[in-house]
């Protein structure tokens, strides 16, 4: 049964469940409203560029959403991409690799992009 002035569809996309990353482990969050996004053990590459300057790879994400993907040519080539942006904040913060085209870029297929003027180091960093 939905709630009184809404449907249960409604109340369902009004609610953002947080993941939390574990306590003592180094952790990248959002910039703008702290909700975390990437433990440090995910991390993959510093060596990437983004539309807002330097960014870096991760295996995998919280907090994040993704919007519908599409082709675009990056500095190594033609992708197939959906950006992602914070799900408690909305910010775009990057995008997910769908498809490589070329061979050599595969295992970017299924990673993410966090730009680093999205990012701020929390948790146990030296």
């Amino acid at each position: 049964m939905a709630p009184r002035g809404g449907t249960a569809q409604a109340e369902q996309h009004a609610r953002t469940f947080r993941s939390y990353l574990p306590m003592g482990v180094r952790t990248y969050s959002c910039i703008h409203c702290r909700a975390h996004l990437a433990d440090h053990h995910q991390l993959i590459s510093k060596s990437f560029q983004g539309s807002q300057g330097r960014a870096y790879l991760f295996n995998s994400v919280v907090n994040v959403g993704c919007g519908p993907a599409e082709e675009r040519v990056l500095l190594t080539g033609l992708h197939a991409v959906a950006d992602i942006y914070c799900e408690s904040c909305k910010t775009t913060l990057g995008w997910k690799y769908e498809h490589a085209f070329e061979t050599s870029q595969k295992y970017k297929e299924g990673k993410y992009i966090i730009e680093v003027a999205h990012m701020v180091k929390e948790n146990c960093w030296e």
